[in-house]
């Protein structure tokens, strides 16, 4: 590689590192308790816990263990429903003041769908997970703030991609992860900067480039509505409203089980929300294994006469986006991968962390030789005069 190269690429690495350093380092520091989000919350008691029953004790009709939700919050009205596969007979019930109230209005029950009793009513918005968890997804600055977090995962490849360019020619010369200590202490720590750079770089590639298609959830959600969804609803484009009660969600759960018979039901939207139209149940199917367990598949249930009316896979862009979330937070392996990962995100708060004082000490550095051959000059001058 030229001299000119390793200039660009140095300058390309410098910048994008020093742009990006503070914001990753915040991602960083909120995203190690993140990794551990379920176990936290089981010891902070915000997580619901069913009763041990005998196995195979019978589960009620959803919709009677519904109404017991509402006479929770008798004014609400339910939104959505959610089985989550990590909490067996459990099920989560959202409700709002109205349909359309903003996403992030919501009460929540947690029921036992044996007995119908209310374990829990879990609060999602508050509490040092909710901190954590907005900080590292949008900086509690909404669309603007994840755009914002996206680009600076973009930056940050770019400066792993750039510090690879700078790296591999400097261990032609010298043996891989060496440190040499006998040198000044800069050196010492570039060296140290350069290895554990090294170490993590699958991991660093793996995780920013994940937390960027994270960022984009909102974009991906609008591709979907206006695109599959849209052709989905499109026959009940002309519909008059529904009145009157809608059909029974149990119902529209065992022909949603009928159509994907290998598959679990993960959550259900109701009419007017978001995920569906104003006239469907969409029951968002799950697969049984690792992998398709974060794939979903939803299938449009008529809420008037619980008839289904289509049901497909999700396109390219969406499973791209469910595959990333837990992959971003080693959420695949149990514990082995996410003690992995919390291995891998504090080495990576090292490379931060010395990159930016190799930055500020190489600056210092500059400055005292300027100063140096100021003073040279000054001292020429009064010799000469």
């Amino acid at each position: 590689m030229s001299k000119k190269s390793v200039r660009a690429w140095f300058e390309v690495h410098k910048w994008t590192s020093l742009i990006c350093t503070l914001f990753l380092l915040m991602l960083c520091v909120t995203g190690l308790p993140l990794i551990f989000y379920e176990e936290i919350n089981h010891l902070s008691g915000n997580e619901a816990e069913a009763p041990v029953m005998a196995e195979g004790t019978p589960k009620m009709k959803v919709d009677d263990v519904l109404a017991k939700a509402k006479a929770v919050h008798p004014d609400n009205v339910i939104r959505y429903v959610f089985w989550e596969e990590e909490h067996p007979n459990i099920v989560t019930v959202s409700m709002a003041d109205s349909i359309d109230s903003p996403p992030d209005v919501a009460n929540f029950v947690a029921l036992d769908e044996r007995t119908g009793e209310v374990l829990k009513q879990p609060k999602f918005d508050e509490g040092f997970m909710y901190v954590m968890f907005k900080l590292h997804v949008d900086m509690f600055a909404g669309i603007p703030g994840k755009l914002f977090l996206g680009l600076m995962g973009i930056l940050f490849v770019v400066a792993i991609v750039s510090g690879i360019m700078l790296y591999s020619p400097i261990m032609r010369k010298y043996n891989f992860g060496m440190v040499r200590t006998e040198k000044s202490t800069r050196l010492k720590w570039l060296d140290m900067h350069n290895m554990l750079g090294v170490v993590t770089l699958s991991w660093a590639l793996v995780v920013g480039a994940t937390g960027v298609i994270n960022t984009l959830s909102d974009i991906v959600l609008g591709l979907w509505q206006v695109g599959q969804l849209s052709e989905m609803v499109a026959p009940y484009k002309n519909a008059a409203p529904l009145t009157g009660e809608l059909s029974d969600l149990q119902g529209a759960i065992e022909v949603s089980k009928k159509a994907a018979p290998e598959m679990h039901v993960s959550i259900v939207a109701y009419p007017g929300t978001p995920f569906t139209s104003q006239h469907h149940y969409a029951v968002f199917m799950r697969g049984n294994t690792p992998l398709t367990a974060r794939l979903i598949k939803p299938a449009l249930i008529d809420a008037k006469n619980g008839s289904l009316t289509d049901m497909r896979d999700m396109p390219w862009y969406v499973n791209a986006l469910f595959i990333s979330q837990p992959l971003h937070f080693g959420d695949y392996g149990g514990m082995p991968l996410k003690i992995l990962w919390t291995i891998f995100d504090i080495v990576t708060i090292i490379v931060l962390v010395t990159g930016l004082y190799l930055w500020i000490a190489r600056r210092k550095a500059q400055e005292a030789q300027i100063a140096r051959m100021e003073e040279e000059e000054e001292e020429l001058e009064t010799v000469n005069a």
